[in-house]
């Protein structure tokens, strides 16, 4: 008995000699960050890959169309205008000339004509009444034929007279498109960004294949869009109409709401290796204008489909796009656990098989020595 008792010893002394060893010999848990599984809505998003610019719905960069000496400067940079307002006008002294000449002209023809006009309405009744008196035979038909010869002479010198009232009122016209040529008018209501020029220096339009700097650069400063290049591979399934939300430097904290307006008819292939489609955003909502200037930087969401109420993960969770590592709370282990996903955004995936809700999923998967059955100890949960 006591030899069985003596060897029951020695076996529970190299038990515990060896759980010693073990414990000593064993890897330490390796710690892990998780986040639960859980419910709520998930997006489809596609973003632009570089960033966008704050666009004026109209913007035009004003030249006029004939060159000449800058003579009235009414605006100044940072100017509210309105449309048809007068931004710029060249020395146009002797096309104002012009113009008086050929009012002056007109004023003349119509006088001509009304005289004209008159004697051959005369010359009309006597030649009437020679008619009546040569049927009555108290005037011979060379008298009869005469009148009426001269009633027609004269009534060709109406209409004429009338045509030269017509073709002055045509160079009164044409005096007043080239006068026109000599004054910039605003095309429509919008702020004045920048102006080249001032009084008495020379302006020119830009000759062909040439830019000049334009006169006069006018914004419309109550409507902006926001254009942004998307990688050509999202761009197929992008469509008009969809909701996007747009985020701006200048406004971190806020998102302003908007829908696609534009998506560019071709790729641009400026730079080979990422060819990419411009796509236009509307902003949703008018007020949002008042904190805008054209040129912002912005970036563009936009959301391809939604789903609500199913479960998700973070994105960063996700190895090799098929499996995550689940963390098991009463056994401290870590388990890869394959996976079915469903939408997906770089914040998270929707998953549609593999997952249920509240279980805990690594998101440090980059953590070195993370694998199937390893043992772990939570140093963080998110929620």
């Amino acid at each position: 008995m006591s030899r069985l008792i003596r060897w029951m010893l020695a076996l529970l002394v190299a038990a515990g000699v060896a759980f010693l060893i073990w414990q000593k010999t064993r890897p330490e848990p390796i710690e892990v960050v998780v986040k639960p599984v859980v419910r709520g809505v998930i997006e489809k998003i596609v973003a632009n890959t570089r960033a966008g610019t704050v666009e004026a719905c109209r913007r035009a960069k004003l030249s006029p169309s004939i060159g000449g000496q800058i003579a009235h400067l009414p605006i100044k940079e940072g100017d509210q205008v309105k449309a048809g307002t007068l931004l710029l006008e060249i020395w146009n002294e002797d096309l104002k000339a012009q113009l008086i000449l050929a009012e002056r002209e007109v004023a003349v023809a119509r006088a001509q004509a009304n005289g004209a006009c008159l004697s051959a309405a005369e010359a009309n009744r006597q030649a009437k009444r020679a008619e009546r008196l040569f049927r009555s035979k108290v005037d011979s038909a060379e008298q009869a034929d005469r009148a009426v010869t001269k009633a027609k002479s004269l009534q060709a010198e109406c209409e004429a007279s009338q045509a030269s009232v017509l073709m002055g009122l045509a160079r009164i016209n044409v005096a007043r498109a080239n006068l026109s040529r000599t004054r910039l008018v605003a095309p429509f209501d919008g702020v004045v960004a920048k102006i080249e020029g001032e009084l008495n220096e020379y302006v020119t339009p830009s000759p062909v294949g040439v830019p000049t700097p334009p006169a006069v650069d006018l914004i419309e400063n109550n409507c902006y869009y926001v254009s942004a290049p998307i990688d050509e591979v999202d761009a197929a399934e992008v469509r008009v109409g969809m909701e996007t939300r747009i985020s701006l430097d200048a406004f971190r904290d806020k998102k302003f709401a908007g829908t696609v307006r534009r998506i560019s008819p071709y790729v641009l292939d400026v730079e080979k290796q990422a060819r990419t489609v411009d796509i236009e955003t509307a902003f949703s909502k008018k007020e949002d204008f008042k904190n805008l200037l054209a040129g912002y930087s912005a970036d563009v969401e936009i959301v391809i489909s939604t789903r609500a109420d199913t479960l998700k993960i973070p994105t960063e969770a996700i190895l090799d796009g098929k499996k995550v590592f689940v963390y098991e709370a009463g056994e401290k282990m870590v388990y890869e656990v394959e996976i079915k996903k469903g939408l997906a955004n770089w914040v998270f995936t929707e998953i549609l098989a593999g997952l249920k809700e509240d279980q805990l999923v690594v998101v440090n998967v980059d953590k070195p020595g993370l694998q199937d059955g390893v043992s772990a100890s939570v140093t963080e949960v998110s929620p």
